[in-house]
């Protein structure tokens, strides 16, 4: 079992810029153990969406340096690492269990059939594992993503924007699954909504221009 004492991630002093007049993240100092449900809240072009990428590793700060379990995230950090991005990717032409099988194999999981069975049960997908992805509703989709998010058990979890766009029945449910999530891994989740935070989260960081208010 990992020690939710232990500091899982940590960013110092990091920095992104995408132009000389367009400054995303200013220096930013953050540190999060295992097992805590982070919220990071701001207005949109806040710079949440930047600091998610910076720290799955799709980004590259300018400066300062992001360390997931004690390795830079500029190394293949991935495999400890599930993200769901705001605009869901997804092939809706796939069946929900044939997509979960695909993305199992990109992270080379063992026993792929039998942890996709799993992930479709802890999202509460079983009554559509036989759909196309194309025929769910926004919400399944959302549950979709969160079951490829988890199928390789990653020690941290990046959810940006997660419930943008649903319904009140679906934005419950989603709730529930990403608490439930949280019980074994760091969940970090970006939202501009305050009440998102304090139905999910233990603590929540606040992103102004770039910038976090203490």
């Amino acid at each position: 079992m990992a020690d939710d004492k232990k500091i899982i991630f940590s960013m110092v002093g990091v920095s992104k810029a995408y132009s000389p007049q367009k400054q995303v993240l200013k220096n930013i100092y953050l540190s999060f153990f295992y097992g805590a449900k982070i919220g990071i809240i701001g207005l949109n072009g806040a710079g949440k969406s930047t600091l998610m990428k910076i720290i799955t590793g799709f980004v590259n700060a300018d400066n300062g340096e992001a360390r997931i379990d004690g390795m830079d995230v500029s190394i293949d950090t991935q495999r400890i690492v599930g993200y769901l991005p705001e605009h869901n990717p997804l092939y809706t032409e796939m069946y929900v269990a044939e997509y979960l099988e695909f993305v199992g194999r990109t992270y080379k999981v063992v026993n792929l059939k039998e942890r996709v069975n799993e992930v479709i049960d802890t999202v509460g997908l079983t009554p559509e594992r036989h759909k196309k992805i194309g025929q769910l509703s926004k919400g399944y989709r959302q549950r979709v993503g969160l079951a490829a998010a988890i199928i390789h058990d990653p020690k941290i979890l990046i959810l940006d924007e997660p419930t943008t766009g649903l319904d009140p029945n679906q934005l419950s449910d989603i709730r529930s699954v990403i608490c439930e999530l949280g019980k074994s891994r760091l969940v970090i989740l970006s939202t501009h909504i305050m009440q998102e935070v304090e139905a999910m989260c233990d603590d929540v960081i606040m992103l102004d221009h770039g910038v976090v208010k203490v």
